[in-house]
């Protein structure tokens, strides 16, 4: 581990949503039915046997979240508690233990003050993102669950997903892929889901789109999510609308942007919408940890390439969101719901 905590040198401001080493690790292991004391690793590497489940047969789990430094220099974490929960129900689907919040937690504390160098500074656009991973290391041939699995959490400085940061981008709608089942697991975030995903944004990216855009595997006809992102759309009266089926993940970012929209002033609705709905939005976006919000300028559907402006900037609405989102998660803004954790040093 690194002697100094003095920030390393990096170009903040031009960071990419690349992964970056960093100056160490948190694990945690779970053997003989308990958790054992977290440790701090040094590099970027695990010890687990070539017969392990989550090499096998994907039993895996994983979350994302980012860490700020404030103005005044604190380090600020964005809603950690709702990503140890999320974990939990995504392990508990897959036949996995995951750690109990106060475990998530104290990991991820310490893995971004042990990586506190690699903070980025306030005011350059740039954050810390976090990824706790859940996998199964039981040596296994046959099919069924591990009992022994590893919590490692890791951090890596980024910048925005989308390149270009808050630029309106262009969707797809991909018919003859599908993302994920009904009464599958479309709302865990395990890494099957977004395996699943590649071909379509592959195929999307190869006809100039930036993204895929999933309709519902059942009827074919319902907005889902993209690979990697929720959808919300705004429509002329000012109604934030998002989609709600059992297949889609649940996004931390998204249900805190319908909190900032009835705080702004928006009518909310979370319910099915039929792709023929896109006509109705005057602005939409993609909204997931990575990106906040990443403004959607089009969506191809069928032949029409559904367009929400007839500009190719960022709508009022998408703007707002984003900035009273981003100011809160920076110590900006007051954090009326106490959605961000401070990190002691």
């Amino acid at each position: 581990m690194k002697d100094t905590m003095e920030r390393v040198s990096l170009n903040w401001s031009e960071l990419s949503f690349d992964y970056r080493q960093t100056d160490g690790h948190i694990e945690v292991r779970f053997e003989n039915d308990a958790w054992g004391s977290a440790r701090v690793v040094d590099g970027d590497t695990i010890n687990m046997s070539i017969a392990s489940t989550c090499l096998h047969y994907g039993q895996e789990c994983f979350e994302g979240l980012k860490a700020f430094e404030a103005r005044d220099g604190r380090m600020l974490v964005f809603r950690p508690e709702e990503n140890a929960r999320r974990m939990g129900r995504t392990a508990k689907k897959i036949h996995m233990v995951s750690p109990d919040e106060p475990t998530f937690l104290s990991a991820v504390d310490e893995v971004i003050r042990i990586n506190r160098r690699y903070l980025p500074p306030y005011g350059s656009g740039a954050s810390l993102y976090i990824r706790p991973l859940l996998i199964g290391v039981s040596a296994l041939i046959g099919v069924r669950p591990s009992a022994d699995f590893l919590f490692v959490v890791f951090a890596t400085p980024v910048g925005p997903y989308f390149k270009g940061g808050l630029k309106p981008i262009q969707l797809i709608i991909m018919e003859d892929y599908d993302r994920a089942a009904p009464h599958g697991l479309g709302d865990a975030k395990t890494g099957g889901n977004y395996a699943a995903g590649l071909r379509g944004m592959l195929a999307a990216r190869a006809r100039g789109f930036a993204e895929a855009l999933y309709l519902d595997a059942k009827e074919n006809k319902y907005i889902e999510e993209t690979g990697a992102s929720n959808f919300f759309g705004i429509t002329k009266d000012g109604r934030y609308v998002t989609p709600r089926s059992p297949s889609i993940l649940p996004s931390i970012t998204n249900k805190s942007l319908m909190q900032v929209a009835r705080d702004l002033g928006l009518t909310v609705e979370q319910r099915p919408i039929h792709a023929e709905e896109l006509h109705e939005f005057v602005e939409a976006g993609a909204v997931g940890t990575a990106a906040v919000i990443t403004p959607i300028e089009g969506v191809q559907y069928h032949d029409e390439l559904i367009r929400f402006s007839d500009r190719s900037e960022v709508g009022p609405v998408c703007r707002k969101l984003y900035e009273r989102l981003t100011a809160i998660q920076s110590g900006d803004y007051e954090d009326t719901h106490g959605w961000t954790h401070e990190v002691q040093r």
